[in-house]
């Protein structure tokens, strides 16, 4: 059975997400979060960050920090490559990431995964991938035109996943996993791949939180798989963000509307209960069926010691009685 940290450092915020951070910035997050947590220091990062300037800025700081290799666990979801960038802007999620000098392509496949696991571990420098995974999976197939091409398109994937096994066979990794938004292609690849660890995003929030998902996080727990969950404030949008799931919300339409009447209420609430919002979707995250680690991210390195005090806060059953009527 792996063993991670309650709270796994997320990196976003060193590629760039929303905004442009300088290194100085990023480093102190690092460091906050080195001195706050439990050993070993858990980060997790993906080459779909900042088309690689997560992994790039995380290497730096570590090293900036003299922090030795063997003290810290890093995941990195493979299946990004980072290429020249030809325009102004990123192809891959245009408007999210900031003053980026690079974009990313999908390589998915046996050869392609291990380029982007390659290209990985010498952007961090002095450091390696201990957890590795296929990152985005769903997007991968969301591309398919028709159910041949998708059927081709999930080949790929499982050559990608005989790629990250052979890497753990010949001692290269840890653990294999996956990193998707899509929970469903969680539940689909876990019945034909082998996995140490599953991170779903965006999937189980105080916001949005299925039961069949709630089902299958147990039933995963109890084959031994470690389960992570990430992204619990649904891009930042459920502690007052203008993304839903890193991508802007419409105010003029009634989807957009209804979300931000939920947000309004869901404030109105934890105010009422003196508790930050943030604070409840990480208790939230935290006890989610299955659940053993919860991802967290945050631009300022003051924020860290409070994020990581918010998973021992106190929430009164009332507060959960209440919020199941917004």
């Amino acid at each position: 059975m792996l063993q991670l940290p309650e709270v796994i450092m997320g990196t976003s915020c060193l590629g760039n997400l929303y905004q442009e951070l300088p290194q100085t910035t990023k480093t102190a997050i690092v460091k906050e979060f080195i001195t706050h947590t439990d050993a070993p220091a858990s980060f997790d990062t993906a080459g779909k960050y900042g088309a690689g300037l997560a992994l790039e800025c995380l290497g730096k700081a570590l090293q900036e920090l003299n922090v030795s290799p063997a003290d810290v666990i890093i995941s990195n979801k493979l299946g990004w490559l980072r290429v020249p960038l030809e325009g102004e802007e990123p192809t891959f999620e245009p408007g999210v990431w900031k003053g980026l000098k690079y974009d990313a392509v999908q390589r998915i496949g046996y050869d392609g995964i291990l380029e982007c696991y390659e290209q990985g571990n010498h952007l961090l420098g002095a450091y390696k991938a201990n957890f590795v995974s296929v990152h985005d999976p769903d997007e991968y197939l969301a591309k398919a035109t028709d159910k041949s091409h998708e059927e081709n398109l999930y080949d790929d994937i499982l050559l990608a996943y005989k790629a990250l096994n052979d890497l753990k066979q010949k001692g290269e990794v840890m653990a294999v996993g996956v990193g998707a938004k899509d929970w469903r292609i969680i539940r689909r690849l876990s019945e034909d791949v082998q996995l140490d660890w599953v991170m779903f995003a965006n999937s189980y929030t105080l916001y949005d939180h299925p039961v069949e998902l709630a089902l299958f996080m147990h039933d995963l727990q109890s084959k031994g798989v470690f389960v992570i969950n990430s992204a619990v404030f649904n891009g930042g949008f459920l502690t007052g963000g203008d993304y839903y799931n890193y991508k802007p919300v419409d105010k003029t339409a009634e989807s957009g509307q209804a979300k931000l009447i939920w947000r309004e209420r869901f404030f109105a609430l934890c105010e009422k209960y003196n508790f930050t919002p943030a604070t409840a979707c990480i208790r939230f995250g935290l006890t989610a069926p299955g659940v053993k680690s919860i991802a967290l991210s945050t631009t300022r390195p003051e924020q860290v010691e409070k994020n990581l005090k918010m998973t021992k806060a106190d929430i009164p059953a009332t507060f959960w009685n209440e919020m199941m009527m917004l």
